[in-house]
């Protein structure tokens, strides 16, 4: 008799404790669903790229560089229902992003542009990462989005720079004179081969 009260008493103490723990991983999931809404709706707060060109020159590129036209319709697209649709419009975004190196229009193709490509191209690929971590920092993710609509506008106003400079008409002569001074076209300054000497 001792013996069955004694396993009546463990069976019951096994069962409280399972429900016990029950309980503790349904607090702890709902502290987690809590916490990835939190995070959903700062990312989603936060989620605003400037996708329209600010000035005349980036519109009229958009029609003939197809690589920054499809990158800015891609971050004018914005997902909607939960973080897993973020992650695969940041993973879709790098990717367009990586293109807009190829096929940049010759008169943009200089290194002030390339330059700012890279790093929209960085910061784009940073926040592509972040939003993938288990834990996201949401606050780095708006923090990026900023940071790459002030890319955006930096590109774009260089651009406008760009084709005003070469608006500007050249006297008479000033071409010439520039490439005097390119060192890239200089005669390498190199001694003679002994043999080919005249003597």
């Amino acid at each position: 008799m001792k013996y069955k009260i004694s396993l009546f008493l463990l069976l019951i103490f096994v069962l409280n404790s399972c429900q016990n723990e029950d309980e503790k991983r349904r607090a702890e999931n709902e502290k987690e669903a809590k916490k990835k809404e939190i995070i959903f709706n700062n990312i989603n707060k936060g989620w605003v790229f400037i996708d329209e060109p600010i000035n005349d020159i980036a519109q009229q590129k958009i029609s003939s560089w197809t690589e920054w036209r499809d990158f800015l319709k891609e971050i004018g697209d914005k997902p909607r229902k939960t973080i897993g649709a973020f992650q695969k419009k940041s993973k879709a975004i790098s990717k367009k992003a990586m293109a807009l190196n190829n096929n940049i229009p010759p008169e943009f193709n200089q290194p002030v542009i390339k330059s700012r490509i890279s790093i929209l191209i960085t910061k784009v690929r940073m926040l592509d990462l972040f939003i993938n971590l288990n834990k996201i920092p949401d606050e780095k993710v708006t923090f990026l989005i900023g940071d790459i609509n002030k890319e955006l506008v930096s590109l774009e106003r260089q651009m406008d720079k760009i084709v005003e400079k070469a608006k500007i008409p050249k006297e008479e002569g000033e071409a010439d004179f520039l490439k005097m001074l390119d060192t890239t076209r200089a005669i390498p300054n190199t001694p003679l081969d002994k043999n080919l000497q005249v003597e």
